[in-house]
Formats: structure tokens, C-alpha cells, sequence
């Protein structure tokens, strides 16, 4: 554990006393981009095709998308997964296409499909290199965000390969900088200026500018606040962090600049000078304005949520530009974070994306579908609209599974609000296979406007899930997570006193089968059998 420029006491202090967070991990309000509201549906290459895909794949499959009916059903993406691109950056170091399978570039590819009536997704990860060891995002975020934003494209999916932390330590600060974007003069507020809460301290320093420095906001243990920043005039500023030089170590300082947090990643430095200078472009409204200095990183979690945040805000931020650039309406960057459910992405997701994995990747394997299903049927009270919990693709029409798995699968997706993102051969997909992911039934449950992801209000040999509809209606999903038939007794009426799904009570109910079109007419209990690995839909 470093030291970090801190006062012997204030260090001691740290190591002797419980950890306890002064500065906490806030993301602000919800992402809100205006996309995704309700649960993305479309197709991706990686289930089936891996590294073997190319611009004529791609498509082909748009083409089969379109002429076999997926595009009316819904499904509107074609999501590029890794593999897509060159492991050299272009002159400008820009992502850029393979340069033989993506001979034409992505962004003819793009209008290709848009002219189908297709949106195209694409991949990067939040790490150095992809999962395919080619490069990523993570201290690329705007850059990326940019490009893509550039080439039309309406969805990312941002993976966790070859991440690296950010570091728990916080530059020692010695001033701030505000200048007008395009000036050459402003303000400038010393160290002294600022509030300090927790174990921040001012350091007296004969070499620094002013002659004090602020140490101790690592990992969440203090905050300096400058709160008497008086601004004329609305409009944007460079804000200058102004830093001693200390270690030969990476740290990070978010400046929350009226709650709109910008990330300063300052890397290790040689000493050469003591000091140095680090910026971000920030917006003041006119009045008083705030400017709170912390390092909130106190774990992988913190570090994973802050750097998904940042490519989230990037993707806000590269659109808006593009629409002004060209004049033509803003296309919203629907951002797909595949976390893969390690630091409970649940949690913190909505705040940074629109959709968020629950669960490490998918395979065509029943007990596998079976986990995934499970742990995010658990997790219903973090989805919402524009937010969703993600268990990641479908496997439907892959692998060994049966007709009655492929439905099951497909159902509980709908249930669970999930993507429903195909990765399929859709060129030869089988009949039986189509006729699954078209249900129009089950699809409008997964697309209901209330957003509600259903909840697991049984488990057993027949699991049973209640989700909320609109227009007062209810679905209810009968799962029976075993190979032989079982007969279940269903007793909606628990569904009337419980608070998350809050179902209607009346005296008799009719109740549909989604499936079948078979109805039932129930005071509130009724008896049915649920074939092996099987399911049955009801509205009721």
C-alpha cells in the first residue's frame, strides 16, 4: 500500500482504522440515450460463425433477415461481433475494417444494410486488445466512439477481455485551471481554495506552485471540493488539473463538475519536472458551480463501472457531434456492456448503458441455458425501460437442443425481458426453428411498453414466473425444468398481494395460451401438465 504523498499520520491512520468510503461511486442519473426502450432484438455473428465472418456473410445474412421474415417480426440488428476488424489502426489510428474479408469498409457495409431497413451493430472491448486479441477501446473511449459513430452504426457491444484497472491512487493537486474553450486566459483556483473532507490534507511543498498540494483522496477517502466557482456565462471550459509529480505508478481523479463526472487518467511519470498539466473540456452553467476532486476506486468494481461509464458518456457525446456535423438527426448508439455479471453490473448498469450481461457467455448446452436462466430471473428488480438485464444471445436452432428447449429457451428470454439477439444461420434456418423466434405472442411480451422483467415466484420441478403487462394484464410461465411430464397446480391468487407484479383480482379469469391458443377458465386455481423441458404462456 503506498503512501502516496500523504501525511504520516493521515497514513497510519488509513492502515489502523476499517476502510471506510468518503467519496462514493456516483454515476449520476439513468443513461436515458432514447434508445433500447424496449428490449433489443436482432441477430450476431459470434454463436455461430466466430472468426469466419465476412462482408458477404454479413450480408447475406441481412438479405435472409429480411426475406424470411425477421425484420417484420422485429428483429432489426445485425451485430458484428469480434473478428471484424484489422489488428492495424489506419493513419489516424482509427479501428479500421480486415482489410481482405472487410475489403469495401465498414461504413459501405453499413449503408448496405441500412438499405435493407437493417441497423448494424458492432464490437469493441473494455480492455487493451479484444477477446481475439485485436485492438480495443479502453483509453481509446472517444476516439472509437467517434469513428464508429461516423460509419452509422447503432449498437456496441463492449466486452471485458484484456481490461485493466484503473489505479486506486489520486494525483496530488495543486491547483485547477479554468479557461474558456479557445482562449488563452482564465482563472486559476489553488489547492487552498478547496473543502476538504475525510483524509484529504493540504501538503506544504516549497517546490509547487502556491506551495501546497492535496493528498489523501485515494481510494475514496477524501474529497476536495471548490464550490465558489462563479461563471458569467454558460459555455464550455477546459479544466485544468494542475499535479505534483509523485511515483512511478498510474492514478485517477474524477472531477464531478455539477455532478457530470470526467476522468482524468494520469499515467506514470519521469521527473524531469515536478510538476504537470492534464485536461478535460467541461460545460458551467452560469451561477455558482461545484467541482469535487476524488479517486472513488476502491475495487474492480468501481473500476469496471467508471470505465463503462466513460465509453457510455463517449457514445452520448460522439452522436450529438455526428448530428452536428452533419445536420441530419442524431442515430443514439444503443451500448450493449458484456461485463459478463462479475461485478454485479446489475447494480451500476443503468446508469452507464442500456443493457447490461448477467452471466458469463452462453453455449448450446441445456443445464448451461438452465444457470444463466436462473441467476437473472433473480435480478427482475433492475431491469427497467431502457435498462435491461442481459443473459446473453439466443441459442435457439444451435447445438443438440430439442424443439421443446428451443421454445423454452426463446420463452424465457421473452419472460425475462432479455435481448433477444439470434445467433443462428439465419441463410438455412429450419422452419421449425423460425417458427419459434416469430412468435408474435411471445415476442409482445418481450416488447411490452411497461418494461417489466417477470419474476420467479416458484421454484420447483415447474418453475412458475409472473410478469407484468400492460392494459392490467398479467403472463404467466409455467417451466417445468425436468425431463418427464409433471402436473402442476397453479394458485394465482399470492400473484394479487404481491407488490411486483400486483395482479388484477377478480372472480373468474380466462387465461391463453400463447403457444396454443388454448384458454382456460379458472376462480383463481386451475390444474395443467408441462411436457419435459417444456413450457406453457398464459395472458391472463
Amino acid at each position: 500500500m503506498k503512501r502516496n504523498g500523504m501525511c504520516p499520520s493521515c497514513y497510519l491512520k488509513m492502515l489502523l482504522t476499517p476502510h471506510k468510503r468518503t467519496a462514493k461511486l456516483d454515476l449520476g442519473e439513468k443513461y436515458n440515450n432514447g434508445v433500447a426502450l424496449t428490449p433489443p432484438m436482432g441477430w450476431a455473428s459470434w454463436n455461430t460463425f466466430k472468426n469466419t465472418i465476412d462482408e458477404d456473410l454479413i450480408l447475406d445474412t441481412g438479405k435472409a433477415m429480411v426475406e424470411k421474415g425477421l425484420l417484420d417480426a422485429g428483429y432489426k440488428f445485425i451485430n458484428i461481433d469480434d473478428n471484424w476488424h484489422s489488428n492495424m489502426r489506419d493513419e489516424n489510428g482509427n479501428l479500421q475494417g480486415d482489410l481482405v474479408k472487410f475489403k469495401s469498409g465498414i461504413p459501405y457495409l453499413v449503408h448496405r444494410l441500412n438499405d435493407l431497413g437493417l441497423k448494424v451493430g458492432i464490437y469493441s472491448s473494455n480492455g487493451t486488445l479484444t477477446c481475439e486479441n485485436l485492438p480495443a477501446s479502453l483509453h481509446n473511449e472517444e476516439k472509437d466512439a467517434l469513428n464508429i459513430a461516423r460509419w452509422g452504426i447503432e449498437y456496441l457491444k463492449y466486452d471485458f477481455c484484456h481490461n485493466e484497472r484503473y489505479s486506486k491512487y489520486a494525483p496530488l493537486v495543486y491547483a485547477l485551471e479554468l479557461v474558456p474553450l479557445g482562449e488563452k486566459e482564465g482563472r486559476v483556483f489553488n489547492c487552498k481554495d478547496a473543502k476538504l473532507e475525510g483524509l484529504a490534507k493540504f501538503m506544504h511543498k516549497k517546490k509547487v506552485p502556491g506551495g501546497y498540494y492535496i493528498s489523501g483522496l485515494d481510494k475514496a477517502r477524501g474529497i476536495a471540493t471548490f464550490d465558489n466557482i462563479y461563471i458569467d456565462e454558460e459555455e464550455k471550459y477546459v479544466l485544468t488539473l494542475c499535479i505534483k509529480k509523485k511515483g512511478w505508478y498510474n492514478k485517477l481523479l474524477v472531477a464531478k463538475v455539477n455532478g457530470v463526472n470526467h476522468i482524468y487518467e494520469i499515467p506514470h511519470q519521469k521527473f524531469f519536472n515536478t510538476t504537470a498539466r492534464f485536461q478535460q473540456i467541461v460545460h458551467l452553467k452560469k451561477g455558482m458551480n461545484t467541482i469535487e476532486l476524488s479517486n472513488p476506486v476502491t475495487s474492480r468494481a468501481d473500476s469496471a463501472a467508471l470505465q463503462y461509464y466513460k465509453m457510455g458518456q463517449a457514445l452520448k457525446k460522439a452522436t450529438a457531434r455526428v448530428a452536428e456535423e452533419t445536420g441530419e438527426e442524431e442515430k443514439p448508439i444503443t451500448f450493449s456492456i458484456c461485463e459478463w455479471g462479475l461485478n454485479r453490473p446489475y447494480k451500476w448498469g443503468a446508469k452507464a448503458g442500456n443493457l447490461w450481461r448477467t452471466t458469463p457467455d452462453i453455449t448450446p448446452n441445456w443445464k448451461w441455458i438452465n444457470m444463466l436462466y436462473r441467476h437473472t430471473a433473480k435480478l427482475h428488480e433492475y431491469s427497467s425501460i431502457g435498462a435491461w438485464n442481459d443473459p446473453d444471445m439466443l441459442e435457439v436452432g444451435n447445438g443438440k437442443l430439442t424443439y421443446e428447449q428451443n421454445k423454452s429457451h426463446f420463452s424465457l428470454w421473452c419472460m425475462l425481458n432479455a435481448p433477444l439477439i439470434l445467433g443462428n444461420d439465419l441463410r438455412s434456418i429450419r422452419e421449425d426453428v423460425l417458427e419459434i423466434v416469430t412468435n408474435a405472442n411471445m415476442i409482445a411480451i418481450n416488447q411490452d411498453p411497461l418494461g417489466k422483467q417477470a419474476k420467479l415466484v416458484k421454484k420447483g420441478a415447474v418453475d412458475v414466473l409472473a410478469k407484468p403487462l400492460s392494459d392490467n394484464r398479467t403472463a404467466i410461465c409455467l417451466f417445468n425444468r425436468k425431463k418427464g411430464k409433471h402436473q402442476i397446480t397453479v394458485d394465482l391468487k399470492p400473484l394479487v398481494d404481491d407488490k411486483y407484479v400486483q395482479m388484477c383480482h377478480k372472480n373468474t379469469y380466462t387465461l391463453t395460451e400463447q403457444w396454443t391458443g388454448e384458454t382456460v377458465e379458472t376462480n383463481g386455481r386451475f390444474k395443467t401438465v408441462v411436457d419435459g423441458y417444456s413450457v406453457k404462456v398464459y395472458i391472463l
